[in-house]
């Protein structure tokens, strides 16, 4: 995997980051909640694992299917995914409940998988586990597997260290008032590079 696949992943990351869907609002909300600096910072552990693990089976899928089929037929399924996903939410304009309950780490790994799949947030790496030009055949089951757990771990990093910067921002210095009076509603621009990665996948 090249530094410039590796960049794209980690911009991706950092992207998903500053989204609220992904979690930074999440966390402030449960530092206002203890009034702690540290439970912000607590909450990004578990947010960042249920992400990757919803980043890790849409790579694992990705694999398994350059394992079985041929590279264009993987470009049009992700394609056609990334498409489902993005119109879907332009048509779904419900935001989730956000503050107002208490939960324990778990709970908040397992809400940020959900999130994250149901997002789509692993899709969007389409465009760069099958730019590569090789099949499983090609590299090697080991060197594929490699190649999706960098991929993760990478976009992973952005995405906590974009997320946590947002959140002790939020936190120390905007306060309640964005959780009381206004949602961040990214849905379209989220939905645009959908999108731009389907295209981004079928010319790869």
């Amino acid at each position: 995997m090249s530094l410039g696949e590796l960049a794209g992943i980690a911009g991706l990351g950092a992207f998903h980051g500053i989204n609220p869907a992904m979690g930074w609002l999440f966390a402030v909300a449960l530092g206002l909640q203890e009034r702690s600096r540290a439970a912000v910072v607590g909450a990004l552990g578990p947010i960042a694992a249920g992400h990757a693990v919803s980043i890790a089976l849409t790579v694992a899928v990705v694999e398994g299917l350059e394992a079985t089929v041929s590279p264009s037929a993987v470009r049009i399924v992700g394609a056609a995914a990334l498409v489902t996903f993005a119109v879907w939410k332009l048509v779904k304009q419900r935001h989730p409940r956000w503050v107002g309950f208490r939960i324990g780490p778990l709970e908040l790994a397992f809400w940020s998988f959900l999130m994250a799949t149901a997002h789509g947030a692993g899709l969007m790496l389409f465009p760069f586990l099958v730019g590569t030009g090789h099949t499983a055949a090609d590299v090697g089951v080991g060197a594929g597997a490699a190649d999706g757990a960098l991929a993760v771990a990478v976009h992973t990093a952005a995405m906590v260290a974009m997320a946590g910067a947002v959140a002790l921002l939020v936190f120390e210095t905007v306060g309640v008032g964005i959780l009381r009076s206004a949602w961040l509603n990214v849905d379209r621009l989220w939905a645009g590079a959908l999108l731009v990665g389907a295209a981004a996948t079928l010319l790869a």
